[in-house]
């Protein structure tokens, strides 16, 4: 769009709602933090992830990340737990 469309956009938009400050949002007083997290290491691929703080204190020693849970879904009970390969 041109500068001249962007304009006249904002001011219908400004218009229907006057608390309309464009596309950033008019949400100032709550803007979103990112929520904080922590490296863990994945028992099976040994790779570093980064998870919320409550999922590393409920698994601090035996956490299996997303790829190996997915990967190992897929598997037969009688199938050896080697990690994937990737």
């Amino acid at each position: 769009m041109s500068r001249r469309k962007d304009r006249e956009r904002f001011m219908a938009l400004k218009g229907q709602n006057s608390r309309y400050r464009g596309f950033r949002g008019y949400y100032e007083d709550n803007p979103l933090q990112p929520e904080p997290l922590q490296a863990v290491t994945c028992t099976l691929c040994g790779r570093r992830r980064n998870v919320s703080p409550e999922v590393a204190q409920a698994q601090p020693e035996g956490y299996v990340c997303l790829s190996c849970r997915e990967a190992t879904d897929g598997e037969e009970p009688g199938d050896s737990g080697t990690p994937p390969t990737g």
